[in-house]
């Protein structure tokens, strides 16, 4: 079975992980400070707050510019139900737009007509190592003075107008998740160059403790710190990010050019301003092959060759729906290409083999 990802921990990370045991700091630590460091200097932001998880990083972002309920947040209907989850959490409303199909990223073009007195922020999720167009996004944000938050969880090391992705907007998140360009295994990062926000996060994933007076507390916060060992593997994969990308996206032209001449089956398109990272080769098959996702990975499985879907749209998500959400509401394309994208195996450790029996697989199944 060749597995849809599996990690590059064949660095560093466990002379560092030894040190720090042997240190005897296994929870908090120098190395969480450190790599922090390390990855607010490589995107770009002054301040970089590691966290237990990307989940995690989104609530702190949220909590970090001051989200209040009633407020709204914008977002697309495609993606992971933690967005959505995040701004629920502070009893603000996800308000959702579809995604354009090149990319699978925010229809920027929809943004605006969503914005009420409520809204309070967009979040500009970057879809798969594609960036979204976000210099439209950060115009409305002028406009109407209102927060950018990144969901950059998978673009680490992608550029957006030679900017990186994670250090444009006013804050943002990454995960940290084993199958992410940079992983701790689990674990998450935030980022901002707002002084305030940076102090909000930090606050909050310690539970808001006071500088002044511990164990007194005027705000409600959460326990999301890293531990000392996660930062320590986080510094070992931060070194090599360059190497990372550089392999995905060999991968990526890799499959490209094996799969741009199979008709009935289409991958993401680069943007001519974007650098993008290749996160997971994703695809999506036209309904005239006969094949949705469901039954071509089903088959792929069968031959060897793992795959995962792509997100279910928030819209149709049941414990949203039940929360009398998004109903009678239709994001086509979305609604397309939850049905009929997924993406392939894309582990950095994947060989042209390895992609050539991936593809064979395809073009068999579809009779190309």
């Amino acid at each position: 079975m060749i597995p849809v990802n599996l990690p590059l921990v064949d660095g560093r990370e466990k002379e560092l992980l030894i040190e720090c045991i042997e240190s005897g700091w296994i929870s908090e630590g120098p190395y969480v400070k450190k790599f922090e460091e390390n990855f607010s200097n490589f995107i770009g932001m002054n301040h970089g707050i590691a966290v237990t998880n990307g989940t995690a990083a989104l609530e702190a972002a949220i909590f970090a510019i001051d989200l209040k309920e009633g407020d709204e947040v914008i977002m697309p209907s495609f993606t992971i139900i933690s967005c959505a989850i995040v701004a629920l959490r502070f009893g603000a409303k996800p308000v959702l737009v579809d995604i354009e199909p090149l990319t699978w990223n925010i229809n920027v073009d929809q943004i605006e007509s969503k914005i009420t007195s409520r809204t309070k922020a967009i979040m500009a999720i970057h879809m798969y190592g594609h960036p979204c167009d976000i210099d439209p996004i950060l115009d409305l944000a002028k406009k109407y003075n209102l927060k950018v938050i990144e969901d950059a969880s998978q673009v680490a090391g992608a550029l957006y107008k030679e900017k990186r992705c994670g250090g444009i907007g006013h804050i943002s998140a990454f995960s940290l998740y084993a199958n992410k360009i940079v992983t701790t295994g689990e674990g998450g990062m935030v980022m901002t160059s707002d002084d305030k926000m940076a102090d909000r996060a930090r606050s909050y994933r310690n539970l808001c403790f006071r500088p002044d007076r511990r164990f007194y507390h005027t705000e409600l916060g959460n326990n999301l710190r890293m531990t000392n060992m996660q930062g320590a593997i986080g510094i070992a994969q931060l070194e090599r990010i360059d190497e990372f990308v550089e392999i995905k996206r060999a991968n990526g032209a890799r499959y490209r050019e094996l799969l741009d001449p199979i008709p009935g089956i289409r991958a993401q398109i680069e943007k001519p301003w974007a650098k993008m990272v290749y996160w997971m080769y994703a695809v999506e098959l036209d309904e005239s092959t006969g094949w949705d996702a469901e039954k071509m990975m089903a088959e792929l499985f069968s031959r060897g060759v793992e795959t995962r879907p792509f997100f279910i749209g928030l819209h149709e998500q049941p414990a949203l729906l039940d929360k009398g959400l998004y109903r009678n509401e239709e994001f086509p394309v979305t609604y397309n290409s939850s049905r009929q994208g997924f993406y392939l195996p894309s582990s950095m450790s994947l060989t042209d083999t390895q992609i050539n029996f991936v593809v064979d697989q395809i073009k068999d199944i579809l009779e190309v």
